[in-house]
């Protein structure tokens, strides 16, 4: 038994276990994963065969964020999960770990130092009630570095190396925002997803904004396309605008930190950039 760093090839293989289990990973989310933190994805082989994965993403030198813990399902209630765990931590140093963790799973999370702080909700539904006309447009290039320093402010650590993969367009990623008085009021990223399209990151401080923002959404997707937002509970406001859109709960994760929380600012209407890094 033998625990690996995972090349690019093998953390696009760890998507496709992930989508097995329902996860639903993004089309395009393999390359801007692996670009966050090269070492922070672990396989556990026997005779060279991966039956176990996780990942530990380093974000700055006081946060990480741990995701893709799977194990295929015939080498489970064996311990393998719980070793590669144990090992893979040790990635993270001294820093801040923070996780979303399925209901099932927070006791044994609890057991490894990682303690609650809110939850999160995945809402599900179709954008034919938000289309409309929207003043959204798509990011320039030359804006990243404005996205990354609201972002730092708001989650409360840097993320930079991240939203430089993740805020750029793929063929099935696209970053939009909304410019009032020339400055930047909000954006919203949509990506193509094994079944529909997520959204994330979100941010926006009005009702106005955020509305525009998923209008142009469901511009790029397409009337009727389903869609999934995973919203704060601290963030009712987007829940709400989301629930008048007919959008209902599809299930509920709780965030959870081993360490000292950071101290978000988190937007008036704001979700989740992804369930594996935060």
């Amino acid at each position: 038994m033998t625990v690996t760093h995972a090349t690019p090839e093998e953390v696009a293989m760890i998507l496709d276990w992930a989508a097995a289990e329902g996860w639903n990973p993004g089309l395009d989310d393999a390359g801007a994963f692996y670009q966050t933190d090269p070492e922070g994805f672990f396989l556990k082989r026997i005779n060279g065969r991966p039956i176990a994965a996780i990942s530990v993403v380093n974000h700055s030198h006081q946060f990480a964020f741990l995701g893709l813990y799977i194990c295929k399902p015939e080498f489970r209630g064996q311990g393998h999960g719980l070793s590669l765990w144990t090992e893979a931590l040790t990635h993270s140093g001294g820093r801040t770990v923070g996780l979303d963790g399925v209901p099932d799973q927070q006791t044994n999370y609890r057991a490894s130092g990682f303690e609650p702080a809110g939850q999160t909700f995945r809402y599900q539904g179709a954008f034919t009630a938000l289309a409309g006309v929207s003043s959204a447009r798509a990011l320039r290039s030359d804006e990243i570095p404005t996205l990354m320093n609201r972002d730092r402010q708001q989650v409360g650590f840097d993320r930079a190396v991240f939203l430089s993969a993740w805020l750029k367009d793929t063929e099935t990623r696209r970053t939009l925002v909304v410019e009032q008085s020339g400055t930047i009021a909000g954006y919203a990223t949509l990506r193509a997803c094994r079944e529909g399209y997520k959204i994330g990151p979100f941010s926006a401080e009005s009702e106005t904004v955020a509305s525009n923002l998923l209008a142009g959404c469901a511009g790029i997707a397409g009337n009727g396309a389903s869609v999934m937002v995973d919203v704060p509970d601290s963030r009712p406001a987007l829940s709400n605008l989301l629930t008048a859109a007919n959008f209902t709960v599809g299930f509920n994760t709780a965030r959870m930190y081993r360490g000292a929380p950071p101290k978000s600012k988190l937007s008036l209407f704001t979700c989740v950039a992804t369930l594996e890094l935060g």
